[in-house]
């Protein structure tokens, strides 16, 4: 290999006497490159391998002045006009605009394209998309995750979610974005198992993948895999499940070592913080961990750029007809006479024993009344499960008085029969259609219904006695809680949303509050009993309430009216809660604000404590104003100035030069190109433009690493450029019993267009470029030579990526114009140029290529120093702010450590091991930025194309 060329994606480069071309350059651990490449000479063609430049010796970049030139005769050029096409097409931005992700399968709003474009601004995209429940966090992350694939930053993704949202994760990316994921839940890695050799790590085998956080966790196998992986980009959802929190959890240290294995990592969460600094500390040192150097105080500007969050009254007047404002309803129930003698039963226990020593727990008698609430099988279930226990104790001897109250209370409760169960005759009632105009029997499948309750027994109670009373099928009620498998949650949530599953009622447990999509055929909900926090109010609400919403959401909360007075003054304590999220939801933004926790359980404490201690409804309401904390996670993450929301959107836009006027243009002409070389079966439908393709081998082998879900069952792929019929495709699908759209979105990042590309990029022969002969815009002496030059920095990605003709009045180079001039100058794919195919003195125009080529060399130094004059002031900014940030670090370490010295030894060593750990994290860091913002010296070049004037000769 020549020292003074570069081995950059898009070089061609012959490797075992094969042509090849680089899609992708790794730097390996020993400082060799890994090229990852596919093949364009005949026994090569279309196959992808991976070649380690320590072992492959004999490398040979293709010299640009050697490049042959060769006559096109297509008619209109259009073999030329393709293979031009489909090298710029591979082109990356090198700037911090949005290209691709404004334009995928979805209904672009402004304020959803601030994450990626605050990303894009960072040295590392490493980022908290922590918007509010329901704005679109998943469709934010698909349109980052589009920008770095399109820059070759995205080959290889990990996705970490709950279980639940597997399946609805993986389609939400291939529907609207084509990035196909493969999901490891259960089954898949059965399947894994089955056709991988043992000891395989499936994350080599997959580039993409999707697998939970507790698969990860319970597999040990599978964290060894991942300790022997590194990805491009990794998405961590519902990320507050991974934040420290007191001692660290194994989702933490998962977490931990998963910030360590990318470049890229996306952390998305509604909840990001818990009230506390050093939890949300945490996260953001997953995502930078030079930025915070004591994580009991900081400040805005140590995780300035790591986070955007907003709240639906910052973005309402963007999303008018996307968010409908709630409708809100209570339902009383009187309680029966059976049910009194339970709540007059309860109020007058005093348990002796089991509340002594309770710390800062509940009450058990507070837990009962919390069961009770539910309903009364789910109070049974706790009373019976408690007896238990204490009759298998050593001394059960000492809880004689306590089993005696709940044997009481326990004969109480199995006397309320379904009958004397008021809140469940009031929702029957509700369903029947005598109160609030609900009216809800299961028949119309475009309008399902969610109840949700906490307790699981209360969800089979429900199951087992709403199925009768309505006279609905078994396969129309299903429940849904954390106890059921991956594969069973996920199909019952995409069941749900899905037109022609026989499912007609969902009742969830509060596993279905976070993050699921609820909305699709369904708007109302009804709060079976009522949470004890505000968080879960706001998780539970925002299933139905959520970005997408056609119908106005309707949530009726039910509330049993006693005359037992304790009891009253506890619902009316609930009552407060509902009162307040609604007003959260319409001025604060944030519900959880008003008990300044930000934790499901502390709250859930807070309202027990004011029920254990009678304080009234009035007080309570006082109590729930929103907080003035030493930590104030909101006054931190939003700073003085208000989030962005979608300002920057228009002037940031781009989109690179291209020869045709868009993707299906592009797609007949390739597809019309490879027809006239293969048998390909192929319909072209240009009014609608949609291709319908029969995949042949060569398209089929690139499905073979995706997920079995994206390829067609007849193997027939039908494409199209409209992105509201790819929408509404994505909406009908639910009707089918696969439930993946069967109309796939053509734009360029879809698998088909990668093959075009690749098949187009090999029309011509090994180190060939057309010649294009332009009469009516050249003169006879005139000749523009193509050059596309790239400088990569060390990790192989482009910096600067030009496309540039080098301009030659007979045989002297005049001057150099961009592609954009040039494109205007003589209408290349701006209209039809006749090819008249006559002769065409090559070897000319092939004397002129080794002038051309050093006047490219020196054009593309002139834009590496203009380059490196920009990078270079803030590469040494960067470098100085991280010796700023190691120092505090250090400082920090020095006052932890006050004590160390010889006389305390121990200490010493700690002190010394943590010294060793941060000089480990800024020296890492150090050479990212180093080898991120650092050039090669010397520009890939590549002779595209040659455009003459008829009749040169070159005298």
């Amino acid at each position: 290999m020549a020292p003074d060329h570069v081995l950059a994606p898009g070089a061609r480069v012959l490797i075992r006497d094969a042509e090849w071309l680089i899609r992708r350059v790794d730097r390996t651990s020993t400082g060799g490159q890994a090229l990852q490449v596919v093949g364009l000479s005949e026994l090569v063609r279309d196959r992808d391998a991976t070649f380690l430049t320590e072992i492959e010796r004999e490398v040979e970049v293709l010299d640009p002045a050697h490049t042959r030139l060769v006559r096109d005769d297509s008619p209109n050029y259009r073999s030329s006009l393709l293979y031009m096409e489909s090298l710029l097409r591979q082109a990356a931005p090198t700037d911090g605009r949005l290209y691709v992700g404004h334009r995928a399968a979805m209904d672009p709003v402004p304020y959803q394209f601030d994450p990626a474009l605050q990303a894009l601004e960072q040295p590392r995209q490493r980022i908290l998309i922590a918007d509010a429940v329901g704005l679109g966090k998943t469709l934010e992350a698909g349109i980052l995750m589009s920008e770095l694939i399109k820059r070759g930053r995205g080959k290889r993704i990990l996705v970490v979610a709950l279980k639940s949202m597997l399946t609805q994760f993986q389609k939400e990316m291939w529907s609207r974005f084509t990035i196909p994921l493969v999901r490891l839940d259960s089954a898949g890695i059965q399947r894994i198992r089955r056709d991988l050799p043992t000891n395989h790590n499936p994350f080599y085998h997959y580039d993409r993948t999707i697998i939970s956080i507790d698969t990860l966790k319970q597999d040990a196998e599978y964290r060894t895999f991942i300790e022997n992986a590194y990805w491009d980009i990794i998405v961590i959802d519902e990320a507050h499940n991974v934040a420290a929190r007191g001692t660290r959890s194994l989702r933490n240290r998962l977490a931990q070592l998963l910030a360590r294995r990318s470049d890229t990592l996306i952390m998305l969460s509604a909840t990001p913080h818990d009230g506390k600094a050093r939890s949300f500390a945490s996260l953001m040192n997953m995502l930078d961990p030079t930025a915070i150097a004591d994580e009991d105080e900081y400040g805005p500007d140590d995780i300035q750029g790591l986070f955007i969050r907003r709240f639906k009254k910052d973005i309402q007047d963007q999303v008018e007809s996307a968010f409908k404002k709630r409708k809100i309803a209570k339902a009383r129930a009187t309680a029966s006479p059976a049910e009194e003698a339970v709540y007059d039963t309860l109020q007058g226990i005093t348990f002796q024993r089991l509340d002594r020593n309770r710390g800062g727990a509940h009450l058990f008698r507070t837990t009962l009344t919390k069961a009770l609430f539910s309903s009364p099988a789910a109070c049974i279930q706790t009373v019976e499960n408690r007896i238990a226990r204490l009759e298998r104790r050593d001394d059960a001897k000492e809880f004689q008085e306590d089993l005696a109250s709940l044997r009481a209370l326990l004969a109480d409760l199995r006397r309320i029969a379904p009958a004397d169960f008021s809140k469940y005759r009031k929702l029957l009632d509700i369903l029947s259609g005598q109160e609030h105009n609900f009216r809800w029997d299961g028949s119309d499948k475009r309008d399902r219904l969610v109840i949700f309750t906490e307790r699981i027994e209360t969800l089979h109670f429900l199951k087992e006695h709403l199925r009768a009373d309505l006279g609905l099928k078994p396969d129309q009620v299903q429940i849904l809680h954390g106890g059921l498998s991956d594969v069973d949650q996920q199909r019952i949530v995409e069941d749900f949303g899905r037109e022609e599953a026989p499912v007609r009622l969902l009742l969830a447990s509060d596993v279905a509050s976070e993050g699921i999509n609820l909305h699709y055929l369904s708007h109302r909900m009804i709060h079976f009993d009522i949470p004890w926090s505000l968080m879960l109010f706001q998780q539970r609400n925002g299933r139905i309430d959520r970005y997408g919403q056609e119908h106005t959401p309707y949530i009726l909360y039910l509330i049993t009216e006693s005359r037992n007075l304790r009891m009253l003054g506890d619902q009316r304590i609930l009552e407060v809660l509902i009162e307040k999220d609604r007003q959260a939801e319409e001025n604060i933004g944030d519900p959880r604000a008003l008990m300044g926790v930000y934790d499901i359980e502390e709250e859930e404490r807070i309202t027990a404590r004011a029920m254990e201690e009678g304080v009234s409804a009035e007080a309570f309401d006082a109590e729930l104003q929103p907080q003035e904390l030493e930590f104030d996670p909101l006054r931190l993450l939003m700073g003085e100035e208000p989030p962005p929301a979608g300002e920057r959107v228009e002037a940031r836009t781009a989109a690179l030069p291209s020869l045709f006027p868009g993707d299906f243009a592009y797609a007949r002409q390739a597809l019309q190109h490879l027809r006239d070389r293969e048998s390909l079966q192929v319909e072209v439908y240009p009014e609608e433009e949609r291709v319908d393709l029969t995949a042949p081998h060569s398209l089929r082998s690139r499905f073979s690493l995706l997920p079995r879900e994206v390829f067609p069952d007849d193997g027939r792929f039908v494409l199209s450029t409209d992105a509201a019929q790819v929408q509404a495709e994505i909406r009908r699908c639910r009707q089918d019993e696969s439930a993946w759209p069967s109309l796939h979105y053509l734009w360029e990042q879809h698998p088909v267009m990668a093959w075009l590309n690749d098949k187009v990029t090999a029309a011509f022969g090994r180190h060939e470029a057309p010649v294009l002969i332009l009469p009516e815009a050249l003169l006879d002496d005139e000749v523009l030579v193509i050059l596309s030059g790239v400088i990569p920095n060390r990790k192989a990605h482009p910096l600067v990526h030009e496309w540039f003709g080098v301009r030659f009045e007979g045989r002297r180079a005049r001057d150099v114009e961009t592609l954009p001039d040039i494109l205007e100058a003589t209408g290349l794919g701006r209209r039809p140029i006749p090819n008249r195919a006559g002769p065409v003195d090559t070897g000319a125009l092939q004397a002129l290529l080794p002038q051309a080529v050093e006047v490219g060399q020196r054009w593309m130094r002139q834009r590496r120093d203009a380059f490196e004059e920009r990078i270079n002031e803030k590469l040494n900014r960067e470098l100085e702010e991280l010796e700023r940030l190691r120092k505090r670090q250090m400082e920090q370490i020095a006052l932890r450590f006050a004590d160390a010295g010889p006389a305390n030894p121990l200490l010493t060593g700690r002190r010394d091991q943590e010294r060793r750990r941060v000089d480990e994290i800024f020296d890492d860091y150090m050479e990212w930025v180093q080898d991120t913002m650092t050039t090669e010296k010397t520009a890939y070049l590549q002779v595209v194309a040659v455009l003459a004037g008829e009749g040169f000769h070159g005298d």
